[in-house]
């Protein structure tokens, strides 16, 4: 069994030593094949962490935000256990100084994460869970709002990445409380999970995304899962839409308008073809 607190350490030294420093001076910013962006510190925090978790355990195989997707997609299919990191959840925000941004790490067993770490360097918030066991900040333990009422209810929407006419569903008045979005999944997952948010929802989180969110907040009582409410795991994709709840009312709820706007344009789409 891996032992949580050393990489509870390991996470903090790599906050401590590689992000935060680069935050306070001039950021380089590169550009993937797919358009997103990538900085010389999501790969150095990745290299660092890499080295540092095959020292600790060298018989638990990686998968990096910042590798290949065939050398992603040969971890994935793999029967043996692997790390699933995203070295700097938030780039956008980390480039642009807005102080949000975090380290997301899970230790993957047989499809699904057993281990799940997020570290947020800026305010010195560790959320972690294990599989069964709960989950935790800083060594408190963790609990889901209890919030059921949508109406009611404060979430993240990702609002670019829904098909345009769920979107517009999705925005209009009354339908909950209010709607926040922070930039980075990991944090959302995380703060889902300490009770700060009731429910996220987006169209597609690649498995660095939510590999340790998903666990944390499962942990914590949420409900979590794609728009019909499968589970994410065992994982044999790279991305997946998410639906997660602090409560099943407002799962179930959610799920009512999410699918029937989905199942309509299905219906339009078969329609004109």
């Amino acid at each position: 069994m891996i032992k949580t607190e050393a990489i509870i350490a390991l996470l903090e030294q790599a906050g401590r030593q590689i992000i935060l420093p680069a935050f306070e001076r001039s950021r380089t910013t590169l550009h993937k094949a797919d358009g997103s962006v990538v900085t010389e510190t999501d790969i150095t925090c990745q290299q660092f962490l890499k080295t540092a978790l095959a020292d600790m355990a060298p018989d638990i195989d990686f998968l990096g935000e910042e590798m290949s997707e065939s050398e992603q997609m040969a971890c994935l299919h793999s029967d043996r256990r692997y790390w699933c990191l995203d070295p700097l959840d938030g780039t956008t925000n980390f480039i642009a100084a807005f102080p949000m941004f975090a380290i997301s790490l899970a230790l993957i067993e047989q499809g699904r994460p057993v281990q799940g770490y997020i570290h947020d360097p800026i305010h010195q918030e560790t959320f972690m869970a294990v599989r069964g066991q709960g989950a935790w900040l800083n060594g408190q333990p963790l609990h889901a709002a209890t919030e059921d009422t949508l109406k009611d209810a404060v979430g993240s929407i990702d609002f670019k990445r829904l098909p345009p006419a769920l979107a517009e569903k999705l925005i209009r008045p009354g339908l909950y409380r209010s709607q926040r979005n922070i930039g980075t999944c990991a944090l959302e997952w995380a703060w889902l999970a300490a009770g700060r948010m009731h429910f996220i929802i987006h169209g597609g989180e690649k498995l660095w995304d939510y590999a340790a969110g998903s666990l944390i907040a499962a942990e914590a009582g949420c409900c979590v899962g794609d728009f019909s409410a499968a589970p994410f795991f065992p994982a044999r994709q790279l991305s997946s839409p998410v639906l997660a709840c602090c409560t099943r009312a407002l799962q179930q709820q959610l799920m009512a308008d999410i699918n029937g706007q989905l199942t309509r344009l299905t219906s339009r789409i078969q329609t004109r073809t």
